[in-house]
């Protein structure tokens, strides 16, 4: 939990579900949810640069230990656990995580508390789509899709399928057209994004807009990290949030 020193755990209900947060800074919200296996260092690393530009910064906790270390065995543990949620799957085909509901309901709040534009969302990995998902609320005004990866590439028709449901999907490019654009980052030949890159140029067409760097490795902003990633993160926050 060292790593998590200066920032204060919460929690958040809807509808009977109770998830703890770790929150820091000041300014417009951004929520950054975890890659598996949870809130680890690098993950913290990430989320205290866009504390330090000027950003309330939430975190969910929904998997995992909060400033545990990465490597085999904490995933191992993480994926057998959310192998049996009833919130997340890692092979849902043409559906929304039932988590959405979730932390939708965390953007609205946190931004019926701060106010302004709307907030951020960003997910890594298995939950980047979660950051497109809390699109279809109005209060989510920065979604940035860090490698998304669910569900698991294992088809083609898998490696292109962007965790939605269809009316999401259909709520998802309305807010698109109206001008909402969509962040997505990625290492060009990352065979664990897919073809997912290619299904949201053709569903959002020009609001996707899509960073890829050169190469074949996958955390863009925590363990494979890369500084323009981050940069390019943080200078669509202060783009979108910023009154």
């Amino acid at each position: 939990m060292d790593a998590l020193d200066g920032w204060t755990s919460g929690e958040h209900t809807h509808d009977g579900t109770t998830h703890a947060t770790y929150r820091r800074g000041s300014g417009p919200g951004v929520i950054v949810i975890s890659e598996i296996p949870g809130i680890t260092p690098a993950v913290i690393a990430y989320a205290d640069e866009v504390v330090a530009a000027g950003f309330t910064v939430v975190m969910p906790h929904l998997f995992g230990t909060p400033g545990g270390a990465n490597g085999v065995l904490p995933v191992a543990r993480t994926l057998g656990r959310i192998c049996v949620s009833r919130e997340m799957s890692l092979l849902a085909l043409g559906q929304t995580q039932p988590v959405a509901d979730w932390l939708r309901s965390l953007a609205r709040t946190l931004h019926a508390e701060l106010g302004g534009p709307g907030v951020g969302a960003l997910g890594m990995c298995f939950t980047g789509g979660f950051a497109l998902a809390m699109m279809v609320d109005p209060s989510v005004a920065a979604p940035v899709l860090a490698q998304p990866s669910a569900p698991i590439a294992v088809t083609p028709r898998r490696s292109a399928d962007l965790n939605l449901s269809p009316g999401d999907l259909a709520a998802v490019k309305a807010r698109a057209a109206a001008g909402c654009e969509v962040l997505g980052l990625r290492y060009r030949s990352d065979p664990m994004v897919g073809k997912r890159f290619t299904t949201l140029t053709r569903e959002l067409g020009d609001a996707f807009l899509r960073v890829e760097f050169p190469g074949r490795q996958h955390a863009t902003l925590t363990e494979h990290r890369r500084q323009e990633a981050v940069d390019r993160t943080i200078a669509f926050f202060e783009d979108k949030l910023r009154v």
